[in-house]
């Protein structure tokens, strides 16, 4: 990955993903559950971006099988994939470290 920032859709699907595979619907609901339901990703938002995180090497299928007359993949990280989503959590976590040293300088200074 670059030293950009990664799209909220794209971390919250990689960090649906970070800890077991999924399928689609479970991927769509992981999102919601993550970002305490702020964010419902639509059915052609969601696999738009798995195909592109497929040709970006970060997912990959993990496996598929039929239900219901229809194709279920499961998806899961690659090793790009979980390299790509640590790189993204340190550089929010470093953010928001240096965010909270700040404020708290300000309110310091505020009551002095």
């Amino acid at each position: 990955m670059t030293e950009r920032a990664m799209q909220e859709p794209t971390l919250l699907v990689l960090t649906a993903l970070a800890d077991v595979p999924r399928h689609g619907y479970a991927i769509a609901r992981e999102v919601e559950a993550i970002s305490g339901g702020r964010v419902k990703m639509r059915t052609g938002t969601l696999y738009g971006a798995l195909e592109r995180l497929l040709k970006q090497g970060l997912v990959e299928v993990h496996g598929e099988e039929v239900v219901d007359s229809r194709l279920r993949r499961t998806y899961t990280l690659t090793a790009a994939g979980c390299t790509a989503l640590s790189a993204e959590a340190e550089r929010i976590a470093a953010t928001a470290s240096e965010a909270t040293r700040r404020l708290r300088a300000a309110r310091k200074a505020a009551t002095a």
